[in-house]
């Protein structure tokens, strides 16, 4: 069975993409507390590792993780972006210090696995103005891989939610001749939130207010705020009502015939609002879940705040597993 170890490992939709496309998991690294005992909740086999990555990067990872270097198969994760230093014109691995970023290519650099997965959001393209993500491209050829890169939507890959992710595969050049990746196939089938709201579990969830459910109350299935009485909308909306550009998520109300927008970490944010098709409500943390394609019986553990935080923190379970299977696939074609 295949080798993986995953950093910032969040509430694990990664990880459990990654282990149901058939890769054993040796160790998971988290800072996260409530993220912690989400994953041993719902994965005691697990090792679990909840500690600052700083701590373990600096490590004998050979001996912590019992893997010799070269024979893991998978790294996998995705630090946070953070502006680089640019302290010297090498644009190395010093360049990266200071940042989450740089732990993961500590451990790229120490372990040199057969291949890695480096998941961000799109942002990271244009983030201080490209230069974040064209030093991490460096740092990358020069720890020995060959990079493939692409933006994917969730929503191609059994995902009910527009989200996009941009994939970076690594696989380690001694081994290019025998290892080629391709990106999955996107779907034929897009799932919508009909496919994804009917009989879902009581969970915990956040309420609006009673003056704002009622605003909702008048806002259509698909609609906004330009779909209400402008007077209402005007008086709800505030300074936000003269600024410039669409605001099509003030008083955003989805349809069960659309996918979610991109699952956010708080139930609602006056600016980017998704409330319920059917009521006057934020989705549930379970129905947050289930645009996620986390499976149902995934608990997440901590208040309810933190809750919605890593399901909104997290890369969608089906994403991961159809980006993972491809790994696996290219793992056996050695």
């Amino acid at each position: 069975m295949f080798t993986t170890i995953e950093l910032f490992a969040g509430a694990g939709g990664l990880a459990l993409g990654v282990e149901k496309a058939g890769f054993k998991t040796l160790g998971l690294v988290e800072f996260d507390k409530d993220a912690c005992d989400t994953l041993c909740k719902n994965r005691p086999n697990w090792n679990v590792i909840c500690d600052d990555i700083a701590n373990i990067s600096d490590m004998d990872l050979e001996k912590y993780f019992r893997i010799k270097k070269g024979k893991l198969d998978l790294l996998s994760g995705g630090a946070p972006c953070q502006a680089f230093s640019y302290a010297g014109k090498r644009l190395g691995l010093e360049d990266a210090r200071g940042t989450l970023f740089y732990h993961y290519a500590v451990f790229l650099e120490k372990l040199q696995p057969k291949m890695f997965l480096f998941e961000n959001v799109r942002g990271l393209l244009t983030h201080d103005g490209g230069k974040t993500y064209s030093t991490m491209l460096k740092i990358f050829e020069k720890a020995g891989y060959e990079i493939y890169r692409k933006v994917l939507n969730a929503w191609d890959y059994g995902v009910a939610q527009k989200r996009e992710r941009l994939i970076t595969i690594g696989i380690r050049k001694d081994l290019k001749d025998e290892i080629h990746y391709e990106f999955p196939t996107p779907h034929t089938y897009k799932p919508v939130l009909r496919d994804v709201l009917q009989n879902v579990p009581e969970s915990l969830g956040v309420p609006y207010g009673e003056k704002k459910r009622k605003i909702f109350e008048l806002v259509p299935a698909g609609g906004y705020w330009r779909d209400i009485d402008p007077d209402i909308a005007k008086e709800y909306m505030k300074s936000c009502w003269y600024m410039e550009g669409g605001r099509t998520g003030i008083l955003r109300r989805l349809s069960m015939d659309e996918p979610s927008l991109t699952v956010l970490t708080s139930p609602s944010q006056k600016q980017t609002e998704r409330c319920h098709p059917l009521e006057a409500r934020p989705f549930t943390v379970r129905e947050n879940a289930r645009c996620q394609s986390f499976p149902d019986e995934w608990e997440f553990c901590g208040n309810v705040m933190s809750q919605y935080k890593q399901v909104g923190n997290a890369v969608p379970v089906n994403l991961a597993y159809d980006i993972a299977v491809k790994i696996h696939e290219a793992l056996e074609g050695r």
